[in-house]
Order: structure tokens, then C-alpha cells, then sequence
């Protein structure tokens, strides 16, 4: 068989000679391991494009970032586990305060969940890389730019000051002179260029990097919910970036967007960041619940239950979050009319989400459960889901929440959906996926013991928060008086935090031992259905030798679901060995297209994200010809990004002279 496929032209259809399905040979291996595998050392380690390379480091980086975050959180907890406690004085407490919910919610919450994505979405898929390889190293090196250039703040007293929501006018300059604020607004704007970047890859990657046959009903629901996030990155923020500049300008060359005494509106920033705000609490908890859509099944041996039903879900629970985000602003004088509205639609976002919970309960129920470590994980995210949903409506009820707002009830309600809602389906995704990532187990009685420390101490340190908030005790408060009747609640919640962090501690000692001394894992050592689980563990770097082709949806699983009489192909398929090549398919059927020359290693993304960086830092330090000549540095980066290689060349030759063979 020698099938045809269109070129990157609007030429007509050319053979291919090698696009075709074929038996696999270890000559064919060697030499797609020669094409595809990283260089050794440090020049590996910068120009690396390796999707899997990329999406470990995502999840590293944002796991140091949740560790200096809890840090963070446990001072905190300290100072305010006493009445009267002057461990902080009230600046210090600002900018610990304003660093944990930026660190939680920007470096770690979306970061990490874009790593998990980044490893598995073209395993998942059936694909060789992610659609923009160099895009995708990019994203990663901003990212880890952005966050360095908000922490050099830190040390030196000098960090953001002003709440993560950064309102103004307490963060305008009449009211803080100092740097606090240009580094969070600049490092904002650069974070929010790694997010979009990102996005992007993932939207082009879902719609043509799918394999054969994965028609768009077929794919699993961890990308419909990295799908459906990306999509309200691309919409949200926007917003949030386009707030930070204004802000920015307005401190630095005398704009009033904001200045209330010059016209400006200080109500604009709360509708700016809140429209952003609220559709990123879905950014990092979509992705997070496809983990345990996918997931979860593997251990209650059945298919999900209510498969349409809960990637449609996702995609309305994201369409109506850009419609509630005014429920974050109920106290600030608007319309009754506008109030009742929002208040709506804010109870209306709790029906998609019960149809996701709905599903997961039945799956467990109807299935044959396996009590393993990430099996734990992901039922406890399941109860954690309902409390932090519950709270969440109580908050949309307009005249409770007037009683509600920025009390400790709010602050409990936060945790339980980023928190807990985030962290422990990654915690169990890391368990789940640590086999494939490493080739190795890890220790079942550790994990089942870190589960219990961290369940128990979530909710000792969260639950009574809700009390607090319900007893009058106000959020962001560095100390309070003995007299008040927080004393216990406040030890309570502290102690908890503590134990908390005790478990995520047992769940590191457990990975590193498993690193070195974990047993073997094998292909596919959870029995699991979908695609990844077919190939070695850890994979290979060119992923699937032979583009497989799909005809069910739990392609390993097609002997025990009963799917239709079609069967997926894994040992034949597309053989593709002219070069760094993948498959590309049509959005909807997934039918072959085009055959994608990817790129080869490069360090022009490094080089860009860091000149990006340096750039950001010269507009904070007000050096103008310092930024103006980092950006000229970063358009050379990508004028090297862009400049065709040497094998790309001798790759375009080859197209063009077979064409002219065609029509010869």
C-alpha cells in the first residue's frame, strides 16, 4: 500500500514514498531514535523541544513553587495562630500574604496542570510532538522567567504588597510609591504571553495532531478539559494583562485609567481582573477534573459513565464562567437588577459541574473499585469537589454573600476549589502517570499513608475556616485581639496546615526513594485503556515508532468494551522516517492530511524568553536603552528561530523535486 498525502502546498496530491503502513524493524527504531532524541549535557538541556522534557519541567517547577508557597502559607499560619503575635509586622504580612495567592494561583494552579498536558497530550493523541515545539519550549521558559523576575523581589523587601486581586487605589501610587507593584504588573504581562503562547499550541495541537481514526468524539475527556481552558486563556486573559499595563502605565508616565480625581475608574480594575478572575478558577480546575475523568475508570475497571455528558459539561461549565464574574463584586454598589442576574448565573454554573460528580459517583458505583493510592486521591477530590461547590453557592446568594464578603468564609471557599480541588487530582495524577514518567512504582503504603495525612490535614486547616468567616473574622488581617473568640478556630486551622504540609512531605520522600528504588513498571502496569499506556515506560522520544491508527474510544480496552466491531490498529499504522515528521489530520474525523516536518532542537526559545525577561526587567528599572536593547536581542532570537536549518533545506528540496517528479 503506498497511500498519498497532501504537501504543505496548495499543490496537488504527491506519493510519498515512506508514508505508509509498514512492519517496524530495529534499523527503522535506531534511526527514528537518531532523528527525534535530545542531545546529552547542557546544550540538551537549553535547546531541548521534547514535549515530555518540557512537560516534567512545567511540573518541577510548579511543584517548587507550591512548596514555596506552602512555606509561605505555614508563616502565615504561625503568625496568626495566637492572638497578638508579632512574628510579622503588617508590611511583611502584605507581601507574604500577596506572594502566596500570586505563587498558588499563577505559578502553581495552571502551570503544573499545563506540564501533565505537555507530557501526555501527544501520547494520549497518537501524536509525535505537540503541533509548535519550539512554541512549546518558549512557554515553559517564560514561564519560568516570569516567575523569577516576581521572587527577586522578595529577598530584598520589595515584593508585590497589595492582595493577589491588587486593587486599586490602595496599589495605585498615591498609595504605594515603591517598586511592589511594577514587578507585579510587568511580571503579570510576561506570565500572561507564556499562558497565551501555550494555549495556542494546545487548541492547533487538539484539532491536528490526532491520530488516525481519533475522531473528536474519541478523544479523552483530560484533553476536552485542557482544550476547553485553553480557549478561555485565549479570551481571559487578555483582560487581566491589558489591567496590569494600564496600571503599570498610570504609575509610571501619569495616565488616569484608574484616578478617580482625574476622571479614571477604579471599579474598571475589579471588572478587568474578574473577568479574568473567574474564568481562571475553571483554567485550573478543568484540566484537573480530566485527570480524574480518565483516570479514576482505570481503577473502577469500566469506562466512564456519561462520557458525552461530561465533556459537554466541561465545555458549559467554561461558557458560563465567563458570566458570573460579577459575583466577586456584589458589595461594590452595582444595580439590583445586575446583582440578580449574576447571582443566577452563578447558581446556574453548579449544574454542569454535578453532572461531572454525577459521573464519577456512578463510575465508582457501577464498577469494581481498586482501593489503590491514586484511586484514594481522586475520591477524595471528589468530596472535596461538593463542599467547595456547595460553599461556592452559598456565596451566589447575593444577600449572604453581603455578609460573607471578604470574611475567612471566602478564604475557606478559595481553598477548597484551588486547593483541594487542584491538588489532590494532581497528587493522584503524579501517582497514576509516575510509572510512565519514570519507568518506576512508587511506594503503595507511603502513598495510601500521604493520602490520609493530607485528607485529614486539608480539612482540619480549611473547614474551620468557614466558621471563622461565619463568626465575623475578616480576610487579610496580620493579627487580632484576644477577645474576638478566634482563638481556637485559628489554632485549629494552623495545626491542620501543618499536618497538611507533613503529607506532602511523606508524598516527596515517597517519590524520590521510588526515582532510584521504585519497582519496575512496565508498558502498562494499571491495566488502563488509553493510548499512553501502550508504548514502553518512559517512552521513547519519538513516542509511537508507528502512528497508530484509532477506532474506539479506550483503545486498550476494546477486548472488555464493547465499542463496535472496528478495532484499533497499534502495531500497524503510519511509518514516517524521512525526518522529524508526524501526522496531521482533519479537525473533526481525524483523517490523514499532511505529513508535518517538525523542528529540531533549538536554543533560540531560551534565548528569547530570557531577553523577554530582561527586557520586562529594564521597563521596571526604568532603563529604557537596557529594554530597548534586549528587545532588539529578542528579534534576533526570532530571526534564528525562523531561519530554515540546514536539514530543513535538504527536506524542501526533496518535496519540491518529488512534485516535479509527480508532474513530470
Amino acid at each position: 500500500m503506498n497511500p498519498i498525502a497532501k504537501n504543505s502546498s496548495d499543490a496537488p496530491l504527491m506519493r510519498v514514498p515512506e508514508f505508509g503502513r509498514a512492519p517496524l524493524g530495529s534499523a527503522a527504531e535506531k534511526r527514528l531514535a537518531s532523528l527525534w532524541e535530545t542531545l546529552p549535557g547542557w546544550r540538551g538541556w537549553l535547546a531541548t523541544v521534547d514535549h515530555k522534557e518540557i512537560g516534567l519541567r512545567y511540573i518541577i517547577t510548579a511543584f517548587v513553587f507550591l512548596l514555596i508557597g506552602g512555606v509561605e502559607a505555614l508563616v502565615m499560619r504561625v503568625q496568626l495562630a495566637r492572638p497578638d503575635q508579632a512574628l510579622l509586622t503588617p508590611e511583611q504580612y502584605n507581601q507574604l500574604f500577596t506572594m502566596h495567592g500570586v505563587t498558588m494561583i499563577f505559578l502553581y494552579s495552571l502551570p503544573i496542570l499545563s506540564g501533565f498536558s505537555n507530557y501526555l497530550w501527544p501520547l494520549l493523541l497518537g501524536s509525535r510532538d505537540m503541533a509548535f515545539p519550539r512554541l512549546n519550549a518558549l512557554s515553559y521558559w517564560l514561564f519560568l522567567f516570569a516567575g523569577i523576575f516576581l521572587y527577586v523581589s522578595f529577598p530584598v523587601g520589595q515584593a508585590p504588597n497589595a492582595g493577589w486581586f491588587n486593587y486599586v487605589p490602595l496599589s495605585s501610587l498615591e498609595f504605594d510609591t515603591g517598586p511592589n507593584i511594577d514587578v507585579y504588573a510587568l511580571g503579570m504581562v510576561l506570565l500572561g504571553i507564556s499562558t497565551t503562547v501555550g494555549s495556542i499550541n494546545f487548541v492547533v495541537t487538539l484539532f491536528r495532531m490526532r491520530a488516525p481514526g481519533m475522531s473528536i468524539n474519541r478523544v479523552p475527556i483530560m484533553v476536552w478539559g485542557t482544550l476547553t481552558a485553553s480557549v478561555g486563556n485565549l479570551l481571559a486573559v487578555p483582560s487581566v494583562s491589558l489591567a496590569f499595563f494600564l496600571l503599570w502605565l498610570d504609575r509610571q508616565t501619569g495616565t488616569h485609567f484608574f484616578d478617580v480625581s482625574n476622571g479614571g475608574k477604579p471599579l474598571l480594575w475589579q471588572h478587568l481582573f474578574w473577568m479574568f478572575g473567574h474564568p481562571w478558577v475553571y483554567v485550573v480546575v478543568l484540566p484537573a477534573m480530566g485527570i480524574v475523568s480518565d483516570a479514576l475508570p482505570t481503577f473502577c475497571r469500566r469506562p466512564l459513565v456519561g462520557y458525552a455528558a461530561v465533556a459537554l459539561s466541561t465545555m458549559a461549565t467554561m461558557l458560563l464562567g465567563f458570566e458570573v464574574w460579577i459575583h466577586h463584586m456584589f458589595a461594590t454598589g452595582l444595580p439590583t437588577l445586575a446583582l440578580s442576574f449574576f447571582g443566577a448565573a452563578s447558581m446556574v454554573i453548579s449544574i454542569p459541574s454535578a453532572v461531572a460528580v454525577f459521573a464519577w459517583i456512578a463510575t465508582i458505583w457501577l464498577g469494581r473499585p481498586v482501593f489503590t493510592t491514586p484511586f484514594l486521591f481522586f475520591a477524595g477530590f471528589v468530596m472535596l469537589f461538593v463542599i467547595g461547590g456547595v460553599s461556592g453557592v452559598m456565596t451566589a446568594a447575593v444577600p449572604l454573600d453581603f455578609q460573607l464578603t471578604d470574611t475567612y468564609f471566602v478564604v475557606a471557599h478559595l481553598h477548597y476549589v484551588l486547593l483541594g480541588i487542584n491538588v489532590f487530582p494532581v497528587v493522584g495524577g503524579i501517582y497514576y502517570w509516575f510509572p510512565k514518567f519514570f519507568g518506576r512504582m512508587m511506594d503503595e503504603r507511603l502513598g495510601k499513608w500521604s493520602f490520609w495525612v493530607m485528607f485529614t490535614g486539608f480539612n482540619i486547616g480549611f473547614f474551620p475556616m468557614h466558621i471563622a468567616g461565619l463568626m465575623g473574622m475578616p480576610r487579610r488581617i496580620y493579627t487580632y485581639s484576644g477577645d474576638m473568640g478566634w482563638n481556637t478556630i485559628n489554632m485549629v486551622t494552623s495545626i491542620g496546615a501543618f499536618l497538611f504540609a507533613a503529607g506532602i512531605l511523606i508524598f516527596m520522600v515517597n517519590a524520590l526513594i521510588s526515582l532510584k528504588r521504585g519497582a519496575l513498571a512496565g508498558n502498562n502496569p494499571w491495566d488502563a485503556a488509553t493510548l499512553e499506556w501502550s508504548v514502553s515506560s518512559p517512552p521513547p522520544a519519538y513516542n509511537f515508532a508507528v502512528i497508530p491508527l484509532i477506532a474506539s474510544r479506550h483503545p486498550l480496552w476494546e477486548n472488555r468494551a464493547d465499542e463496535g466491531a472496528a478495532r484499533s490498529s497499534l502495531d500497524e499504522g503510519y511509518l514516517l522516517l524521512q525526518g522529524r515528521e508526524t501526522l496531521a489530520t482533519t479537525p473533526l474525523d481525524a483523517r490523514p492530511d499532511l505529513i508535518l516536518k517538525m523542528p529540531d532542537d533549538s536554543y533560540a526559545p531560551f534565548f528569547l524568553g530570557l531577553f523577554s525577561a530582561l527586557m520586562f526587567a529594564g521597563l521596571l528599572l526604568q532603563w529604557w536603552d537596557f529594554a530597548g536593547l534586549m528587545a532588539i536581542a529578542g528579534g534576533i532570537a526570532l530571526t534564528a528561530w525562523m531561519w530554515p536549518g540546514r536539514k530543513q533545506e535538504q527536506s524542501a528540496s526533496a518535496m519540491h523535486s518529488a512534485r516535479d517528479a509527480e508532474h513530470g
